[in-house]
């Protein structure tokens, strides 16, 4: 099918209107879309897809062979049986466990409401347990500075019996 706006080029692009309740069918070329605006989404570009595909496969099968040396669990039988058969397994598929609470839940700590009871020690506990975790982090990325102010806002907590 030949564009038909310039008549001479083969027609790639297919483009479908409905005004009115009446639907337009318009059939044009690259060069002519391009002149028109009409936005011609990026290709995909197969072999970036199929070697993504390959290495999610390959990372899966990797995770599939670890196995609890304590229960004897492996993974591929967690995943399918959604259990886990000691403590120590959250251990052992420590990696490959984060990456299914990221998706399942976005997160991989639990930030809900605490009880009544709990009262604003834990509150404080749970703080004081983040800011360390982001101390840590800071170190790691060496934002010394970052990392100053963290330790500073952790003595003044813990000093003012926030812990």
């Amino acid at each position: 099918m030949l564009c038909q706006r310039c008549k001479k080029q083969p027609a790639t692009i297919h483009l479908t209107e409905i005004l009115q309740n009446e639907k337009r069918e318009r059939h044009l070329c690259e060069d002519c879309a391009k002149e028109e605006g009409v936005a011609i989404k990026a290709q995909i570009n197969l072999q970036d897809v199929l070697s993504g595909m390959v290495e999610a496969h390959q990372s899966a099968s990797s995770e599939a062979n670890l196995t609890c040396p304590d229960c004897g669990i492996t993974y591929a039988e967690f995943r399918n049986g959604g259990r886990l058969g000691c403590p120590h397994d959250y251990d052992v598929f420590a990696e490959p466990l984060r990456e299914v609470l990221e998706k399942v839940h976005g997160a991989t700590e639990h930030l809900g409401k605490l009880p009544h009871r709990a009262g604003s020690d834990m509150t404080s506990q749970r703080e004081l347990m983040q800011l360390r975790r982001q101390l840590q982090e800071a170190v790691e990325t060496e934002q010394y500075e970052e990392a100053a102010r963290l330790r500073d806002l952790i003595r003044h907590k813990e000093s003012a019996g926030e812990a």
